[in-house]
């Protein structure tokens, strides 16, 4: 779904701070404007404390109208991150939000299979949520010390399949795997996908030999997270034929598979 316009607020107050793993956050904001506006897919520009010119997006986690908070889920990986991670309950936070174009949701009924790999897991749990027991979650990682988000998703109430590159724990292997079994026992009528590139092309190229409908967030180095800058344009292609490039911080980072030329 898109939300045209985001809160023109920016300090936000921290309400927990929690480390998940060696390298990942997970950061509960108190922000009752931006939770009443948040979708699924969207994402938080934050700007860390310090020297820091530049924001990082992150993928909302979670929404939570009746509390008025979001939850991120990011990893330290640079600078920026480390500056994020220092953060405490009760520390303020400078957030532009909500960003972006989101999934766009059938009925809950609908049979989902959704697919995370890496950082690209948390913004599988509100669609979890939001399906229940309708809801295969597969999430890849490197080995078990990568491994986040499992509780969360199996009491959401979805079905949960884990895999990892080692085999450390879940599953050996890749997602594409356990995707097509799924679809073999019981085709679904949406897959959602996040994570690296080569698993987003192979999960879009699965879901359109299966004629089933494919949302794929994608991630991209960012600037402004608005659609000043440019530095996130993807190439893309109308039903019609026509290539194009759109932003992913704009018009997406949520896209019809078969829009994203891969």
């Amino acid at each position: 779904m898109k939300q045209d316009k985001y809160t023109e607020k920016l300090t936000y107050s921290v309400r927990s701070m929690e480390q998940l793993t060696a390298a990942a956050w997970s950061m509960v904001i108190e922000c009752p404007d931006v939770a009443a506006k948040a979708q699924p897919g969207q994402f938080v520009n934050l700007l860390p404390d310090g020297n820091f010119t530049l924001r990082r997006p992150i993928s909302i986690c979670g929404i939570d109208r009746e509390q008025g908070t979001l939850r991120i889920v990011f990893e330290v990986r640079g600078k920026g991150t480390a500056a994020l991670s220092q953060l405490r309950a009760g520390d303020t936070v400078n957030m532009l939000a909500p960003l972006g174009h989101g999934f766009t949701l059938p009925a809950k009924e609908t049979r989902a299979i959704l697919i995370g790999g890496g950082i690209g897991t948390p913004p599988m749990l509100p669609l979890a949520q939001y399906f229940g027991a309708n809801a295969v979650v597969i999430s890849g990682f490197r080995n078990q010390d990568a491994v986040i988000l499992q509780a969360d998703f199996a009491a959401a109430g979805a079905k949960t399949i884990l895999c990892t590159d080692d085999g450390s724990a879940g599953r050996f292997g890749l997602v594409t795997l356990p995707l097509e079994e799924e679809i073999a026992a019981q085709k679904p009528g949406l897959i959602c996908a996040c994570g690296p590139l080569p698993m987003l092309r192979a999960t879009a190229a699965i879901a359109k030999a299966e004629e089933i409908p494919c949302q794929v967030s994608l991630e991209e180095r960012m600037g402004c997270g608005i659609g000043a800058c440019l530095v996130c344009a993807c190439r893309t292609v109308d039903p019609d034929g026509t290539e194009q490039y759109r932003h992913v911080c704009k018009n997406g980072p949520v896209f019809n598979a078969e829009e994203v030329q891969w």
